[in-house]
């Protein structure tokens, strides 16, 4: 039973921290911390020996109590509807030094500690330092158990998992941003008709497909039948040098393959046949907005578990916004929106990696000088914003906190 609750958190006898112990199995289903996410590529950035040093550093002895909220509890019985970001910003002055609070090292900061609702988390302090625990007393009692009585439960890993951040805000955005290569979109399948001859199409409507590249859309076993509907390719610019990062795809909505291509040979009425192509068959399960012939189909890219630690990035990040997401009319996004940067995978950016939002600095006219000089005021922290998919060169981060109104331009560093 362990080996295989091992293998659904991504744990091996041979990396699993100490920890591992107090996974708990409830009536079948497992809790764990983190969000359904879209599945990542792995990170290919390397870990330091100076990083893992200091990781493992903090993950002895804590954080300095002086950096403690000064109400922080010494316990704390986790709720449902609590997140990761609200329980660390409950502990801590600076949330984001989560992992050194709960004793992270590196490897736990990709399989971290398993909290679900129920369980007491125990404040200890120790010679002026502060850690987190399930385990009641310094030197580490017995784990905290959870008693249920003997009844049969049935409940998802999603619904009933911590996440770092209220799921209905990121959920949606873990599907629909897509940047791709100049040439992806056109490559792939196209609408060419519906089963009416209407121009506009919505949800429960039938539509037909055809592959642009030759490789029929088929339905043989293992084939793919959930696609993705995008439309237009948009040039992501990098604000500092101009050079395209990427191609963001408008998202439109979610089609299921009914019948794949196939091929139809008639009479010609001339004693000869006629071989015509017949386009895939599918049916649109749900719209963002119309769905019109000339879209694009791309595979519903497949799901995993993705554990989402708030944590500081491992190297210095100086990155700038590079659009709003879903919003090419509007200037500046709010708390809770979602912005893309120029910084992706390539530089180091992980999910769960938290940032600072810094104002742009505005050019005003200095209105006490004879001459009426421009002068430019100075960046100043504006919020904090979690990194939650990363591309090769570009990331989208939802803004967790945020005074000001964000624009394409502003900039984004280590947490302050």
């Amino acid at each position: 039973m362990r080996e295989k609750m091992n293998k659904m958190t991504g744990l091996s006898k041979a990396n699993a921290p100490r920890w591992v112990g107090a996974l708990t199995l409830i009536t079948g289903t497992v809790l764990a911390f983190g969000v359904q996410a879209q599945q990542q590529q792995p990170s290919h950035y390397p870990v330091t020996s100076k990083q893992r040093a200091t990781a493992q550093q903090v993950a002895s002895r804590g954080v300095p109590v002086a950096d403690l909220v000064a109400n922080a509890p010494d316990t704390y019985v986790v709720k449902r509807g609590d997140t990761l970001w609200s329980i660390a910003g409950m502990y801590l002055a600076k949330p984001w030094r989560w992992p050194e609070l709960w004793g992270m090292n590196m490897d736990a900061i990709r399989n971290p500690h398993l909290i679900y609702p129920g369980q007491t988390l125990y404040l200890e302090k120790v010679n002026g330092m502060a850690r987190l625990s399930t385990r009641s007393g310094a030197n580490g009692g017995e784990s905290d158990v959870v008693r249920v009585s003997p009844r049969t439960r049935l409940d998802s890993v999603a619904s009933a998992a911590l996440p770092t951040v209220q799921q209905h805000l990121i959920e949606p955005f873990l599907v629909e941003p897509e940047v791709v290569a100049e040439a992806t979109l056109e490559q792939a399948p196209r609408i060419v008709a519906a089963t009416e001859t209407r121009a506009i199409l919505s949800s429960g409507d039938r539509i037909y497909a055809r592959s642009s590249t030759g490789n029929q859309l088929m339905l043989d076993p293992g084939d793919e039948r959930a696609f993705r509907i995008f439309r237009n390719a948009i040039p992501m610019k990098d604000p500092d040098t101009g050079a395209i990062l990427g191609y963001e795809a408008q998202y439109v909505g979610r089609a299921e393959m009914v019948r794949g291509e196939s091929q139809e040979v008639t009479p010609d009425g001339r004693g000869g046949t006629n071989t015509d192509p017949v386009p895939a068959t599918l049916d649109i399960i749900s719209v963002k907005e119309e769905v019109r012939t000339g879209d694009r189909l791309l595979p519903l890219a497949p799901r995993s578990f993705m554990n989402y630690v708030p944590r500081a990035p491992y190297e210095d990040v100086d990155a700038r916004v590079v659009s709003i997401y879903g919003s090419s009319t509007v200037s500046n996004a709010g708390q809770n929106q979602v912005v893309s940067i120029n910084r992706g995978s390539h530089d180091g950016l992980e999910p769960g990696m938290i940032l600072t939002v810094l104002t742009k600095g505005e050019r005003v006219r200095d209105k006490t000088d004879g001459s009426r000089t421009m002068i430019k005021l100075p960046s100043e922290a504006n919020g904090v914003a979690m990194v939650f998919r990363t591309f090769d060169r570009v990331s989208y981060v939802l803004l967790l906190q945020v005074r000001y109104g964000v624009g394409v331009g502003d900039r984004l560093v280590n947490p302050q």
